[in-house]
């Protein structure tokens, strides 16, 4: 049987034609059925257009800081002040002058804490000596208290941030087990914050405003010691009309040390 056209197709396909020995093969009725026992090659499939996939939507990845691991804190002032001094436990290490650890007698009966170190005390390794570390000292002068005498002066996190940006969650975390121990061993009456960073820290809240912080006791550690909180100084010498608010701050604190009675 001749099927001219079935040739055309089966060539377009590419399969292999098989015809009698002698056959004139440009003919356009050339039988194309196989002979017995011919093997027909299967067809060769289309080349298939590449798919070009869509391009993914952008992803934001947030990466999570690490906690830094537990440690054993020493359990002496020396060797507490000798582990913070050579600390990494975050990147504050990178850009530190030095750490301050803090200052004052170890048995004071007042504890001062702010949120950390800015570029007077990087350079000199001691809190609050630039100009709120001043006002910091008249202030304490004025109800009979000294960093030298009676009360002790610390800092959330030892090492200066950069650009005295607030610390940040992860590095007041690193440091946590230094500023507990400190308590521990201090075992003031009275820890006194100043300012809203410094308070968020140490009643591990999220980010309250000072304006609610302020005024009631509150209560820090396992221990609960006395926790008041109060406005800090580099604050008051921008904003200097609050320093009337901070007097009578300052006048509750002395009552509740000279009384030991709740403020």
């Amino acid at each position: 049987m001749r099927h001219p056209r079935r040739l055309d197709y089966l060539r377009a396909l590419g399969v292999q034609v098989w015809v009698p020995r002698g056959s004139d093969r440009g003919r356009e009725d050339v039988d194309v059925s196989p002979p017995r026992n011919a093997v027909v090659a299967a067809p060769v499939a289309a080349p298939v257009a590449a798919t070009v996939a869509a391009p993914l939507p952008d992803v934001v990845v947030t990466v999570r800081e690490r906690p830094p691991p537990p440690i054993d804190v020493p359990q002496d002032w020396d060797g507490l002040r000798a582990m913070v001094k050579d600390c990494t436990r975050c990147r504050l290490c990178e850009t530190r002058t030095q750490t301050v650890f803090g200052v004052g007698p170890s048995e004071a009966t007042l504890m001062i804490v702010g949120e950390g170190p800015g570029a007077d005390e990087d350079a000199q390794g001691e809190p609050f000596v630039g100009r709120a570390g001043k006002l910091l000292d008249e202030m304490l002068a004025a109800i009979g208290r000294s960093r030298r005498e009676n009360t002790f002066i610390a800092n959330v996190v030892k090492c200066r941030p950069p650009g005295n940006r607030d610390p940040q969650a992860d590095e007041a975390e690193a440091c946590r087990p230094y500023l507990e121990q400190q308590v521990r061993l201090l075992k003031p009456r009275l820890i006194v914050a100043l300012g809203k960073v410094a308070a968020n820290r140490l009643l591990a809240t999220s980010d309250q405003p000072l304006s609610k912080m302020r005024g009631p006791m509150h209560h820090y550690g396992p221990d609960r010691t006395p926790l008041f909180i109060t406005y800090h100084p580099a604050y008051l010498l921008r904003s200097p009309r609050e320093k009337a608010k901070s007097w009578e701050d300052l006048k509750k604190v002395w009552r509740f040390l000279q009384q030991e009675a709740p403020v």
